[in-house]
């Protein structure tokens, strides 16, 4: 699970032109520091990479979603 979301995230990075710095996997969260260029939206690129990468993910794990009845990120507390 740990390799699938680190490549996830690095194959939609990848799409959009947006480099990673670091980041790490942990069992219960993920770190990310990103360079995202300028004509990207920093909140249209976040939507981008949790939408996306969740699809992909339950893609491959679908007996995922009804462990986290579908919410596979943390919802924004802001």
């Amino acid at each position: 699970m740990r390799e699938d979301a680190r490549e996830t995230i690095s194959t939609l990075c990848r799409y959009k032109g947006v480099e990673i710095i670091a980041g790490a996997v942990c069992t219960d969260h993920i770190h990310l520091n990103i360079a995202i260029p300028p004509k990207i939206s920093i909140s249209n690129f976040i939507g981008y990479l949790k939408g996306k990468s969740t699809l992909m993910i339950y893609g491959r794990h679908p007996e995922l979603q009804s462990k986290w009845d579908k919410a596979f990120w943390a919802r924004d507390i802001m």
